[in-house]
C-alpha cells in the first residue's frame, strides 16, 4: 500500500474561496467515479459554501468535552475505517481540542496519507510557521495556529486560490464571508486593503518559490542543462574590482524591464584561497545588490569561466552581465579572458552582456608581496650567524682540524648557511653562502691563501656548494614565509569567523565590536565617523578608547566605509596587509550601526503605532461608550423638565435613579481613562505603607451590588506593603469585571491566603471564561473579550488594574476556574520583606 497524495489549496486570507474550490474539486472527482468523502469541512455559515456540501458523503465528527463545552472534531478512526480514495480535510493548521488523537490537524492528515488515502486540504499563507513574524508585522495579529512549512512543501500539488483585495472586500461587504454585524470591524482591521495586498504578495511569492523548486527538481531528474526562460534571472560576475557597482546597477535596470526579474551577484574565488579582491569593495557590492533586491553568492572554483557558467545554469539564469576586462592589451597573450570565454561557451540559452566601465584596459594590478616580518632580533642573529659563523668556523678548522677534507668543510659551511636562513631569512643566507665560498676558496682549496683554484674538481665542488647553499636557503626561507603566512591567515580567519558569527547571532553591540577591533590591532582608540554629505562636518557615531579623533585626517589609520562614513584608528600606522581584515571590521561596523538605527526606528514606529491605536480607540470610546451614559442622563433630565407630562413620584424617582446610574457609569469610564493616561505617562508614584488586606478589599466593593460578592479574607493574614489607594482601585476594577461576566445568582468569590513572602488575592467567577491565548490580551488597553457589548466599557479596567498592581510591586494574572470561569490572581508583597518606600507624591499622581 503506497502513500496517499496531498493536494493543498493555498489562500492569502479567509474568504478567498479555498473551501469552495476544494468542494468543487470533490464534485468533479465524484462525477468521474472517485470515492470521495468529507472528513472535516467548516462552512462558517456561508450559504454558497454550505450548498456545495450537498451530495457529498460526510463522515460523522467526534464530540469532545473540554472545560464544560462540547466540541466537534474530525474522527480520524472513522475515516480510516471507511477507507475512501479521497478525504476532504479543511483548515490544515487547526489545533485539535485536548484529548484528540493528535495535537494538530496536519498530523491527522499525515496519518491518512500513511494509510494510502489521498487528502485535499486548505491553508492560508499566514498560517505557515516561517511567516508568523512577517504576518504579525503586517497585520498586527499573531497567528497562534501554524503548520510547518515542510508539511506544505511536501504536498504533491499546491494550487493558489487568488483574489484581488478589492474583490475580497466586496465579497465581505455583501455578507458572503462574515455576518453583517462583524463586517465593519473586519474591513477596518485585518481586511484593510494594505494588509490584503501584502498577504497576497506573500502568497504569490511563496508559490512562485515552490514552482521554482518543482522546476529545479524536474530539470535535475531529466538532466536538462539548457536554460528554460520562465523568468528573467540575471547573474552578475564580480571580481571585487571597482567596476562591480556599475555591473550591479546595469543588471538591476535589466531586471526591472521584465516582471519578476531577479539579480544574482556572484564572486568566484580560487580554491587555493589566494585572491587580490578587496574585502571592503566586496562588502560594499554585497550591500548594494541586497539594497536593490538581489542576492549575493560566493563560489569557489579553479576555472572562473566554467564556475560562472555552471552557477548560471544551476540557477536557471537567462542573462549574464560581465565587465570589459581590466587587462592591458599585451596581457591577452596569456588567454582570451573570462568575458570572451563566457560569451563563447554560454550557448544560445544564455545572453551575455559585456558592459564597459572606467577601469577597462587599465590593468588588474599585482598582489603586494608580504614580508616575513621575522622580527628585528631574529634578523640580527641571522646576519651574525651568516657572517660571523663562517669566520669562526674557518678559524676553528684551520687551527684544530686542518686535514678534515674539503667535502666535510663544505658541509660545515652549509650548516651555517641553513642556520642563517632559519633565523634571518633569505638575505643573510645568501650572504653566508657567498662569504663561505670565498673562505673555502682562500683557506681550504689549493693553492691555499689565494683566490685561485688549481684543481678543476674543486671548482665544481665550490660551485655545487654555492648552488646547494642558495637552494637550501631559498627553501628554508620560503618555508618560514609560508609558516608565517599560514599563522597570519589563521588569525585572519578567526577574526572573520568572529565577524560572521556575530552577524548570524544577531549581535548589535557596536561598542563591543569596536573594542574587539581596538584589541585586535592594539590601538589607542577607534572611532566610527559619519557625515550627511561631503560638505557636512564629520560626527562621531561611536568610539572606544581614549581621545578618539573627530576627523579621518587626524587618525593614524583611516578606512573609508562607503562615501560618507569612515573608521578612524589612533595609536600606530598599520601595514598594508592588515587593511583587509580592517576592511571587514569596517563593513561590519557599518552594518551594526545600520541595524541599531533600524531597530530604533522600528521601536519608534511601534510606539507611534501603539499611540495611534490608543488614540483611535479613545476616539471610539468617546464617540460611543461615553456618549451612551450622557444620552441617558440627557433624556432623563429632559423628561423631568418637560411640562407636557405630569410625572408621579415613582416615575420621578426612577428618572433620578437613571441619572445617578449614568453619572456613576460616566465617572467610572472617565476615571479609567485618566488612570490609563497616568500609567502611560509614568506619573503614578506609589506611597508604600504597611496595611491589612481586609481593610482595603471591602472599600473596593462599593461599586457592585451587595449580594454579588462573597468575601473570604482571613483576619490572620500578615500585613502587606502596598499603596492603599492604588490597591483599592485595582481590586475594584477586577471585581467589577468579574461581576459583569458572572451568571445571575452566582456570586463572585474574593478570597486570600499567604504564600511564603507573598499574599495572594483571588477573584473567582463562574462566567464563560476565556481561552489560553487570550489571557494576556485582556490586560491590554481597549480590549473587550469576545462579544462584550459596546456599552460594557472602554476596555481599560483590567489594563489599569495590572498597571496599578505592578506599580506597587505585585503581579496580576488570569487562570481558569476549575469547573468553568475565570480567576484573577493578585499577588502582593508581605510587609517586612520589602521595606516601605517613602516618596514625594506629585500633584498628578494617584494614591
Amino acid at each position: 500500500m503506497g502513500r496517499g497524495k496531498l493536494r493543498i489549496y493555498l489562500g492569502a486570507a479567509p474568504g478567498v474561496g479555498k473551501t469552495y474550490a476544494m468542494l468543487s474539486e470533490a464534485h468533479r472527482r465524484i462525477e468521474r467515479g472517485t470515492d470521495c468523502v468529507v472528513g472535516f469541512v467548516e462552512h462558517h455559515n456561508r450559504p454558497r459554501t454550505e450548498v456545495m456540501l450537498h451530495g457529498l458523503e460526510l463522515v460523522a465528527r467526534r464530540d469532545l468535552e473540554y472545560r464544560g463545552t462540547t466540541f466537534a472534531e474530525m474522527d480520524v478512526d472513522a475515516i480510516l475505517a471507511r477507507r475512501p480514495a479521497v478525504a476532504l480535510v479543511d483548515e490544515l493548521a487547526h489545533t485539535n481540542i485536548p484529548g484528540s488523537r493528535n495535537g494538530k490537524r496536519w498530523q491527522d492528515v499525515e496519518e491518512l496519507l500513511q494509510a494510502g488515502i489521498d487528502v485535499i486540504s486548505t491553508v492560508n499563507i499566514q498560517h505557515l510557521e516561517s511567516l508568523g513574524d512577517v504576518v504579525e508585522t503586517i497585520t498586527g495579529v499573531r497567528q497562534r495556529e501554524t503548520v510547518p512549512d515542510e508539511v506544505v512543501r511536501r504536498a504533491d500539488q499546491i494550487e493558489l486560490v487568488d483574489m484581488s483585495p478589492q474583490a475580497l472586500r466586496r465579497r465581505m461587504a455583501h455578507g458572503n464571508v462574515y455576518k453583517a454585524d462583524k463586517v465593519d470591524a473586519a474591513l477596518s482591521n485585518y481586511f484593510r486593503p494594505g494588509n490584503l495586498t501584502a498577504l497576497r504578495e506573500l502568497a504569490l511569492l511563496w508559490t512562485a518559490d515552490r514552482v521554482d523548486e518543482y522546476l529545479r527538481e524536474y530539470r535535475g531528474e531529466h538532466n536538462i542543462r539548457t536554460t528554460w526562460q520562465a523568468r528573467e534571472r540575471i547573474v552578475v560576475g564580480l571580481t571585487g574590482g571597482p567596476e562591480g557597482r556599475t555591473l550591479i546597477r546595469r543588471a538591476a535596470r535589466l531586471a526591472e524591464k521584465g516582471a519578476g526579474g531577479e539579480v544574482l551577484a556572484v564572486y568566484i574565488a580560487a580554491s587555493d584561497g589566494l585572491s587580490t579582491a578587496s574585502p571592503k569593495e566586496l562588502a560594499v557590492q554585497r550591500t548594494l545588490v541586497e539594497d536593490l533586491g538581489g542576492t549575493f553568492h560566493h563560489v569557489i572554483g579553479d576555472d572562473v569561466s566554467d564556475a560562472l557558467l555552471e552557477f548560471a545554469r544551476g540557477v536557471n539564469a537567462t542573462q549574464i552581465v560581465l565587465g570589459v576586462s581590466r587587462r592591458r592589451s599585451w596581457q591577452y597573450v596569456f588567454g582570451p579572458g573570462v568575458s570572451a570565454t563566457v560569451a563563447r561557451e554560454s550557448g544560445p540559452d544564455l545572453d551575455v552582456h559585456i558592459v564597459t566601465h572606467d577601469a577597462a584596459a587599465k590593468g588588474r594590478g599585482l598582489p603586494i608581496p608580504r614580508k616575513a616580518r621575522l622580527g628585528r632580533s631574529r634578523i640580527i642573529w641571522g646576519w651574525l650567524i651568516g657572517i660571523a659563523g663562517p669566520a669562526l668556523l674557518t678559524l676553528l678548522l684551520s687551527q684544530a682540524l686542518p686535514d678534515l677534507g674539503l667535502a666535510n668543510h663544505m658541509l660545515l659551511f652549509l650548516t651555517c648557511t641553513v642556520a642563517a636562513a632559519l633565523l634571518g631569512g633569505l638575505l643573510p643566507a645568501l650572504a653566508s653562502a657567498a662569504f663561505g665560498s670565498l673562505l673555502l676558496n682562500y683557506f681550504f682549496t689549493p693553492p691555499l691563501y689565494r683566490f685561485t683554484i688549481a684543481d678543476p674538481r674543486n671548482i665544481v665542488a665550490i660551485a655545487i656548494f654555492v648552488g646547494v647553499a642558495v637552494s637550501v636557503a631559498s627553501v628554508v626561507d620560503l618555508a618560514a614565509r609560508r609558516t608565517h603566512q599560514a599563522a597570519r591567515l589563521r588569525a585572519e580567519s578567526e577574526i572573520l569567523s568572529f565577524l560572521a558569527g556575530s552577524i548570524l547571532r544577531g549581535e548589535d553591540s557596536l561598542d563591543a565590536l569596536l573594542e574587539r577591533l581596538r584589541e585586535t590591532f592594539t590601538m589607542d582608540s577607534v572611532a566610527l565617523l559619519e557625515r550627511a554629505s561631503e560638505v557636512e562636518p564629520w560626527t562621531l557615531a561611536a568610539s572606544v578608547g581614549s581621545h578618539p579623533v573627530s576627523r579621518p585626517e587626524d587618525a593614524d589609520v583611516d578606512m573609508p566605509v562607503g562615501e560618507n562614513m569612515s573608521l578612524a584608528l589612533s595609536g600606530r600606522v598599520l601595514p598594508a596587509e592588515d587593511r583587509r581584515v580592517l576592511g571587514a571590521f569596517a563593513a561590519q561596523a557599518a552594518v551594526v550601526l545600520d541595524r541599531q538605527r533600524l531597530v530604533g526606528e522600528a521601536e519608534e514606529a511601534r510606539r507611534l503605532a501603539e499611540a495611534n491605536r490608543i488614540r483611535t480607540a479613545l476616539l471610539a470610546a468617546v464617540s460611543h461608550d461615553l456618549r451612551t451614559p450622557l444620552a441617558g442622563i440627557k433624556a432623563s433630565v429632559s423628561s423631568l423638565r418637560s411640562d407636557d407630562v405630569e410625572w408621579s413620584e415613582e416615575d420621578r424617582a426612577d428618572l433620578l435613579e437613571g441619572i445617578e446610574e449614568g453619572a456613576d457609569r460616566l465617572g467610572q469610564l472617565i476615571g479609567n481613562l485618566l488612570d490609563m493616561s497616568r500609567l502611560n505617562t509614568g506619573t503614578v508614584v506609589p506611597l508604600i505603607r504597611e496595611t491589612d488586606l481586609d481593610e482595603v478589599v471591602p472599600m473596593a466593593l462599593g461599586g457592585v451590588p451587595e449580594d454579588s460578592v462573597e468575601l473570604d479574607i482571613p483576619e490572620t493574614l500578615p500585613m502587606i506593603a502596598v499603596d492603599r489607594g492604588l490597591l483599592e482601585r485595582a481590586v475594584a476594577n477586577i471585581v467589577e469585571n468579574a461581576v459583569k461576566y458572572s451568571p445571575a445568582g452566582e456570586p463572585v468569590l474574593v478570597t486570600a491566603s499567604a504564600l511564603h513572602d507573598r499574599v495572594e488575592l483571588r477573584v473567582v467567577d463562574r462566567g464563560p471564561g476565556i481561552p489560553d491565548e487570550a489571557k494576556e490580551r485582556i490586560f491590554e488597553p481597549f480590549q473587550r473579550h469576545g462579544d462584550a457589548p459596546r456599552g460594557a466599557g472602554v476596555g481599560l479596567g483590567l489594563a489599569v488594574a495590572r498597571g496599578f498592581t505592578e506599580a506597587i510591586g505585585g503581579t496580576l494574572a488570569a487562570e481558569d476556574t476549575p469547573g468553568g470561569g475565570l480567576t484573577m490572581v493578585l499577588t502582593l508583597p508581605m510587609a517586612g520583606h520589602e521595606p516601605p518606600v517613602a516618596a514625594e507624591l506629585p500633584t498628578s499622581a494617584v494614591s
